[in-house]
């Protein structure tokens, strides 16, 4: 099985956190989106993932090398494709398109998902969804009363389905997957305005593709500020009983933990009141002070506040009056 992950997006309206890293490497839950993503299919996926591809934008040999990492946790291969202009979701995927070959799942790093990836990899496809109540915003199948996908519509102002795609995709033929999204590029058939993966689909289907729908629990949203703070509140009630979410090395003095918590290592934490639904990286230091709902990244200092709602970067320094902060990387402040 192979993984093919589209992160090339700027992820503007998260910035200014997204100005330094892509948006797929912000982390959740003490590790990046992207991570989380790679983990949760390699945890219940029925086959080996033996290549992760990931196609990215200009963001420099760091963020690769983090991105080999996330793939060496799993054992798996990995591909690092560029995506220089924003064509369109398959456009993205086509540069990717030495590794569609056999088995593949097409996984946006956008959102995180409550989802169970063990299927049957016999069929054609299978197209993830959830019902929402405003289908107008996304990408929406038309299926039969057994899950057969009938039609698929992009972002229609009219009513067609509430069954919205949510950016997971599996193709059990990967080579013929690609010489359709070749097909698109190379005819330039656009929708909107870009090279829509629903247009890809619908070439397969019109073929004889037999797509079927699957469902997932939860879909989790990074889109922005607030839903950065409500997915990362969620992860950690799901992985509160799973994973080490506080590290040993912390230091702790004089200070309450209400969990669920992540804090990372090396963090030393003075006469303070840290929780609930709070992820602080590692390497900080947090002095005198009540957080809440809150993600703060490495490196931070954050002394003499309350702080809830509030998002502070790598490398980030805060202290005086309450304040629901929004601080990206090497941000100093007084309040």
């Amino acid at each position: 099985m192979k993984v093919i992950i589209p992160m090339a997006g700027r992820g503007s309206r998260l910035r200014p956190h997204t100005l330094t890293i892509p948006k797929p490497l912000l982390p959740i839950a003490g590790k990046p989106i992207v991570q989380r993503i790679v983990e949760d299919f390699h945890a219940s996926c029925s086959e080996d993932i033996e290549e992760v591809a990931f196609v990215v934008g200009d963001f420099g040999k760091e963020v690769e090398l983090q991105l080999e990492g996330i793939a060496a946790l799993i054992g798996a291969k990995c591909s690092i494709y560029k995506q220089d202009l924003p064509l369109g979701p398959a456009h993205a995927i086509y540069k990717a398109r030495e590794s569609l070959d056999g088995p593949c799942i097409i996984a946006f790093a956008d959102t995180l998902f409550k989802a169970d990836f063990n299927f049957d990899i016999s069929q054609d496809g299978l197209v993830w969804v959830k019902q929402v109540e405003n289908p107008a915003s996304f990408g929406v199948v038309k299926t039969t009363e057994d899950n057969i996908i009938t039609d698929f519509v992009e972002k229609s102002p009219v009513f067609i389905s509430d069954q919205a795609i949510v950016g997971i995709y599996y193709f059990r033929d990967g080579a013929y997957f690609r010489s359709q999204v070749e097909r698109l590029i190379n005819q330039n058939i656009k929708d909107k305005g870009e090279f829509q993966i629903t247009s890809v689909l619908e070439l397969m289907k019109n073929q004889g593709t037999k797509f079927r729908k699957a469902t997932i629990e939860e879909w989790l949203d990074c889109g922005n500020m607030e839903n950065v703070l409500e997915t990362n509140r969620r992860v950690l009630e799901l992985k509160e009983n799973l994973e080490q979410l506080v590290d040993p090395n912390i230091q702790l003095y004089n200070s309450k933990i209400i969990p669920p918590c992540y804090i990372g290592p090396n963090t030393q934490i003075r006469n303070s009141v840290i929780g609930p639904f709070v992820s602080i990286g590692s390497n900080c230091s947090i002095e005198n002070a009540v957080i809440e709902n809150s993600v703060i990244q490495n490196e931070a200092i954050v002394r003499h506040v309350s702080m809830t709602q509030s998002m502070m970067g790598n490398q980030s320094e805060y202290a005086g009056v309450p304040k629901a902060l929004n601080m990206g990387d090497f941000t100093f402040a007084k309040g």
